[in-house]
């Protein structure tokens, strides 16, 4: 069983290892370190000092990006009552004190989970969660100034292929919504899309390829946008939104100086906002100068972020977003949306 740890304090990342390894694997998170991986791990445990208001708002952002972690189990030494309170403020599932109570604690969410799952009871699937993983190592990577191992990528694309290909697409996003959110929903419900897409077309298996890896590298660029932007929980300010607007830029940047990285692929993720009018950004290109795999991409894209539940709304019904597209004439090309119908609207 995976176990995502979180603490203030480096040297206490050790000690939790030498403590619950090898029975449990420890992935480690330090706060206010901007690495916000998600892996499948099952169990969320916390060992900071609640009395700082910095580690307590760094633990909520954690939370954010992790919310499809159920259990969450902290830590509070000598049970100081100020810090359980917090804890639970914070949703604690269960709050420990000694290292012998951690231990039991684990084992009981352990047993619990093998009874779960011997009943029957669905988790993610091993696409959905082996590809949440591949995001969460090139985010990572970003975030820590790292290259970016394009490995990562075009496995995450080729699971998500697999999947849509053996499951459908209702599956694929019902499985993404159950257990992820955030920026890492978002990548897995457009790749998702496109690849759908692309199947529904009948792409040769190289485009369908090609546009999938388009689709899971076109947001790498908000790796490096604060999470106080990204996780806000409500709509941006006109600052926020112009930081946003980066992200294709800086996405593009990340990603043209590695030569497995195609020029169109290159092209759509740094044009995947960029509408036939002229109205979108960051270039500001017209129908002559967007190519189809950014126009199938954008199509993807735009359908992917009406679907998803944010913050400030709840998720839009696939016909209602199907309508959305449709009114958008001009600024996509009407062909492809009218393609693009038995995807939207196929149960």
């Amino acid at each position: 069983m995976l176990v995502h740890f979180v603490t203030d304090e480096p040297a206490k990342i050790p000690a939790v290892r030498a403590m619950l390894e090898p029975r449990f694997h420890v992935v480690p998170q330090l706060l206010g370190g901007n690495d916000t991986a998600i892996g499948p791990s099952h169990v969320l445990m916390v060992d900071a000092d609640l009395r700082k208001s910095v580690c307590v708002e760094q633990i909520r952002l954690v939370f954010r990006e992790l919310n499809c972690i159920v259990e969450k189990l902290f830590i509070v030494r000598n049970q100081v009552r100020s810090m359980v309170a917090q804890a639970h403020a914070l949703g604690a599932t269960a709050v420990v004190s000694r290292p012998r109570e951690v231990i039991v604690k684990l084992a009981q969410i352990e047993l619990a989970k093998r009874a779960s799952q011997a009943d029957g009871v669905a988790g993610a699937s091993p696409e959905v969660t082996d590809s949440a993983a591949a995001f969460a190592s090139m985010f990572s990577a970003v975030r820590h100034g790292k290259a970016i191992n394009l490995s990562d990528a075009e496995y995450a694309t080729s699971q998500v292929v697999n999947s849509i290909a053996q499951n459908g697409l209702t599956a694929w996003l019902d499985n993404v919504r159950r257990y992820h959110e955030g920026t890492f929903q978002h990548c897995l419900l457009v790749t998702g899309v496109a690849v759908s897409f692309a199947l529904d077309t009948g792409f040769a298996g190289p485009d369908v390829a090609r546009l999938g890896l388009a689709a899971t590298l076109h947001d790498i660029g908000k790796a490096r946008i604060a999470l106080s932007i990204l996780d806000k929980p409500g709509r941006l300010d006109p600052a926020e939104e112009e930081t946003m607007r980066r992200h294709p830029v800086i996405g593009y940047e990340l990603l043209r100086d590695i030569a497995r990285v195609s020029p169109e692929i290159l092209d759509g993720v740094r044009h995947h906002h960029e509408y036939l009018d002229g109205s979108g950004y960051p270039d500001g290109l017209k129908a002559p100068e967007i190519s189809d795999l950014v126009r199938l991409l954008t199509i993807s894209d735009i359908f992917a972020a009406l679907i998803e539940a944010r913050p400030y709304r709840p998720p839009m019904s696939r016909p209602d977003a199907y309508k959305i597209l449709c009114g958008m004439d001009g600024k996509l090309e009407n062909s492809l949306v009218k393609a693009f119908r038995n995807v939207a609207l196929r149960a």
